[in-house]
């Protein structure tokens, strides 16, 4: 059984039952043969269908958005602008999959040579639970827009979620069976990856999981893009509005209660601000309140789990034994769910979990360092490489580091790291490898053909 627990309370939402390999076989032979008529479909015809299901996320943003903070315990507001989010992705997709799929002519000594992009069938997602919803949507848009068809194996505690999607795109007019959930557990993947009509693997999680799952497609040499997590560098340099910074570190620290690859993770201060700076956070995190994520006065919910609750409190310990100073929060609160208060450390170094591993929770770790020169080489010493963040008065300066100097995948100045339709996402070294969203997004999961006519 997958069981779906409140974080909240602890109390047992639903149970679901498993599906074994025979079924969940049949789910994906069905897909490939709705697979072979939708590559056939216009994308005026994919478009109508990805808007209708756009028109009923936002018709049904308030039940969504309950789901998730039943779920995950996100706070209820957040919920809510993921569902907008999510309509938008369906939106942009809409509007934009012809224009980027659409033939390209090259120049070169045969008669007529260019590049066509063309679907290659069933795409396996596994998806994590910190954003239920999102994390489907910006992978199924692009994914169907393109002809393919998907199935979504999802995080086991956010199973509502997962069954909701599927029942979207079928009353948004996907043939039946084109987007599929199926309700397995992680430990039962591997087959479901091996079956031979799955084209392709994406997977947004944990470097372990991404390594699991890397394994078992490359032995098939299947495609795979991976977004796995991060320990994301602020830097604040001496120039910065420390106010407005303060502010937007706060928010990107404790947005979704910090459980996001992309959260802000190390702040980087230079030493001439550096005091100014901690005190001003210190009191924008301590303003924070923590509690039911369906009062709208809170700011931060519950971690989704106990389990992964006491994996954030142990890292906190065991950074306090190897010499960080606990300057806020740090103890586990009196409350029946699984909450965390917000936390921040101090005089963090290289070799203790809050600079070397993902904090994935409202825990902020300060780090002093003398200068740029200083504040970029420790953010760049990491095995991760999703987000980076630079603040300064300076914007050809923040360019140039932006740019050139810190080794992430997305790199924002003045500006806290975020997901954008838009703009293509993903990381490097160990935050994974391969886009999503944008042109390259869509581009990921087609055969770039090459016809030439002489």
């Amino acid at each position: 059984m997958l069981n779906s627990i409140n974080p909240s309370n602890g109390n047992q939402i639903s149970s679901y039952l498993e599906m074994d390999f025979d079924v969940t076989s049949s789910i994906i032979q069905n897909a490939h043969q709705q697979f072979i008529e939708w590559r056939r479909t216009s994308y005026e015809f994919r478009a109508i269908r990805m808007r209708s299901a756009a028109a009923i996320l936002r018709e049904g943003k308030e039940e969504f958005a309950k789901l998730m903070t039943l779920e995950m315990g996100k706070p209820i507001v957040q919920s809510r602008a993921e569902v907008d989010k999510c309509a938008w992705v369906c939106d942009y997709y809409a509007a934009n999959a012809e224009k980027f799929l659409s033939d390209e002519i090259i120049e070169t000594d045969a008669q007529k040579s260019f590049i066509s992009f063309q679907p290659i069938g069933v795409v396996l997602a596994v998806m994590p639970w910190n954003f239920p919803f999102w994390q489907v949507f910006r992978f199924a848009c692009p994914t169907l827009m393109a002809g393919n068809a998907a199935i979504l194996k999802h995080a086991s505690n956010v199973s509502g979620c997962a069954l909701a999607i599927e029942k979207i795109f079928s009353e948004a007019g996907f043939s039946s069976g084109l987007f599929r959930t199926i309700l397995v557990s992680s430990k039962n993947i591997e087959p479901i990856i091996k079956h031979p009509l799955i084209k392709a693997v994406t997977l947004t999680g944990s470097v372990a999981a991404g390594k699991s799952i890397a394994s078992i497609a490359g032995s098939l040499i299947k495609k795979t893009v991976l977004e796995l997590g991060g320990s994301d560098p602020y830097i604040v340099l001496e120039d910065a509005d420390i106010e407005s910074v303060a502010e937007c570190c706060v928010t990107a620290k404790l947005l979704n209660g910090g459980q996001s690859c992309i959260a802000a993770k190390r702040f980087i201060i230079v030493e001439s601000v550096y005091h100014e700076f901690e005190r001003i956070f210190l009191e924008k995190m301590n303003s924070k309140k923590m509690g039911d994520p369906f009062d709208e006065s809170n700011s931060i919910g519950p971690q989704a789990s106990f389990q992964l609750r006491e994996e954030l409190h142990q890292q906190v310990l065991k950074s306090i034994a190897l010499g960080a100073k606990l300057l806020l929060g740090g103890e586990i609160p009196q409350l029946h769910g699984a909450f965390y208060p917000p936390t921040v450390l101090s005089d963090v170094r290289k070799g203790m979990p809050a600079f070397e591993e993902e904090l994935f929770g409202p825990v902020a770790a300060l780090i002093k360092v003398k200068n740029e020169e200083e504040a970029i080489s420790n953010a760049n010493c990491s095995n991760f490489g999703l987000g980076a963040v630079v603040f300064t008065s300076d914007k050809l300066r923040g360019e140039f580091i932006a740019k050139e100097r810190l080794n992430a995948g997305c790199c924002f100045v003045n500006e806290s790291v975020r997901s954008d339709p838009r703009l293509p996402f993903g990381g490097i070294n160990e935050s994974g490898y391969g886009r999503e969203l944008s042109v390259f997004g869509i581009r990921e999961f087609v055969n770039i053909k090459t016809v030439f006519i002489k």
